[in-house]
């Protein structure tokens, strides 16, 4: 009888954003939305960071439904991507956001040999951004003409790490897998504090590789804990366990899931900075939440029969259950996002209390794994 309610909900919740996703193609398209203003989804430029989860929420819900026109868009959002992937001056660290979503997952779903091909050219680019020095993947290129940031690093990266792993597997080279677990080591040793909290940016003088210096960059000050930080380390550690079995990377993602876990609110939704004051922790991150309970239940996974495995499992579970009921936005068709109460970037003001297509996608990927409608593009 609990079984029958719990998939009750999931089916329910699986439903209503498939409806939803169906209604907002009508407008979206082959576009590329980011974050939802005034109940529309902006538009952003392809070679935006967040250009690969459109795509990869339409892959998601065409594996589990079959609606051909979930899946056409999804390619066609791909094939504009190629101007992004062939102009080369603006692909930063996020190529494994871009095209694990958009190539990878029309790879595995279709076994298009061109979508082949366009992720292993991002695999490559991806890994040239590597510095030997310091063991890490250069996050971002120059913001402003002028700024030097070649040693900077940060925790998202964690999640592109698995493109590294699928060229690796795919094209029997092991560089790119020797590359991801370069950066990977990396991040164990210099992201993740000892109580499980995580810093979001960390600067290496690029020439040395020595560490500076821990920045607070999304999150409230360099020594907070900015709660879709924790999401990345948890979901991106795990699967770097996934890909290689090295314990390190499963304690260390344990580690950061048990400082998540611990404090969460009544409702099982974070605040987007686990150290804000006081006044600024009722602004939450919803997709904080939905990136940290897909990562939980894949966690509960690579722990199959073990203690802790069940603790997981219920977590992620209880987390989805909490955004569905609590945060989910599903028959009003003046707003376009899925999941209300986003947090992008807080610091710089930016995309404050919105619906966030990350959000949204991670939300779905988590129902997916509850209902064992795999494959899943990072895996």
């Amino acid at each position: 009888m609990q079984m029958a309610k719990k998939l009750a909900w999931v089916n329910e919740a699986w439903n209503q954003s498939l409806n939803k996703t169906l209604r907002n193609t009508a407008r979206i398209g082959s576009n590329f939305p980011h974050a939802s203003k005034g109940g529309v989804y902006d538009l952003a430029e392809p070679e935006w960071w967040t250009a690969g989860f459109w795509p990869g929420l339409l892959w998601l819900l065409y594996n589990g439904s079959g609606k051909e026109e979930l899946k056409l868009i999804a390619e066609e959002c791909e094939a504009k991507l190629d101007r992004v992937l062939d102009a080369y001056v603006r692909l930063d660290h996020d190529l494994g956001f871009m095209w694990t979503l958009t190539s990878v997952a029309n790879y595995t779903l279709t076994g298009n040999e061109e979508s082949r091909v366009r992720a292993l050219k991002a695999a490559n680019y991806l890994a040239a951004r590597f510095n030997l020095k310091g063991r890490y993947i250069r996050a971002w290129n120059p913001w402003s003409e002028g700024e030097r940031n070649e040693g900077v690093a940060i925790i998202d990266c964690c999640m592109n790490m698995p493109l590294l792993f699928w060229a690796s597997r795919v094209s029997g080279d092991p560089r790119f897998a020797h590359i991801a677990e370069a950066h990977l080591d990396t991040v164990v040793q210099h992201f993740i504090r000892k109580d499980g909290s995580v810093y979001h940016i960390i600067n290496f003088d690029p020439v040395t590789g020595d560490k500076v210096e821990g920045l607070g960059g999304q999150g409230y000050a360099p020594e907070s804990a900015w709660s879709r930080g924790a999401a990345w380390a948890i979901y991106g550690l795990t699967l770097a366990y996934q890909h290689t079995g090295k314990h390190d990377y499963l304690t260390a993602a344990m580690r950061a899931a048990h400082f998540f876990l611990s404090r969460l609110p009544e409702d099982h939704v974070p605040a987007w900075d686990f150290r804000a004051p006081e006044e600024l922790r009722q602004l939450r991150d919803t997709s904080a939440a939905s990136c940290a309970a897909s990562g939980l239940i894949l966690l509960a996974q690579m722990l199959d029969g073990q203690e802790d495995a069940g603790v997981y499992f219920a977590a992620g579970e209880r987390i989805l259950k909490s955004l569905y009921e609590n945060y989910g936005d599903w028959e009003n068709p003046a707003e376009e996002g899925l999941l209300l109460h986003g947090t992008s970037h807080y610091p710089q003001g930016s995309n404050v209390d919105v619906p966030l297509i990350y959000g949204d996608y991670y939300f779905v990927e988590g129902l997916a794994r509850l209902k064992g409608c795999g494959p899943f593009y990072w895996e």
